[in-house]
């Protein structure tokens, strides 16, 4: 019998950080190909601004609830996308 999402999701809980990092950018490359180490390094570049900002008190950070209200509200604008939630899990799925 095929494992659940379910499942999978609770088997990540018991792993360490750097294993589900490593987990999602594996299906990410595996469904969308490898992100060009240019662009990649640039991100990274671009999250260690962001971060400094925040620590310096520069900018203040969004709350998470926010963002995704504002991402539902987006996706909702666009009728391929259409957001739903796993069970119990908190984060947004697009179908």
């Amino acid at each position: 019998m095929p494992i659940t999402l379910n499942e999978i999701v609770e088997q990540t809980r018991e792993m360490p950080a750097e294993v589900v990092a490593e987990l999602i950018d594996r299906i990410m490359a595996a469904r969308h190909g490898r992100i060009e180490p240019s662009v990649a390094g640039a991100w990274k570049t671009e999250v260690g601004r962001r971060l400094d900002e925040i620590e310096a008190g520069k900018v203040e950070g969004v709350p998470l609830e926010g963002s995704l209200a504002r991402a539902r509200k987006i996706a909702g604008l666009f009728p391929a996308f259409k957001v739903a939630r796993l069970d119990s899990i908190h984060a947004p799925r697009y179908e």
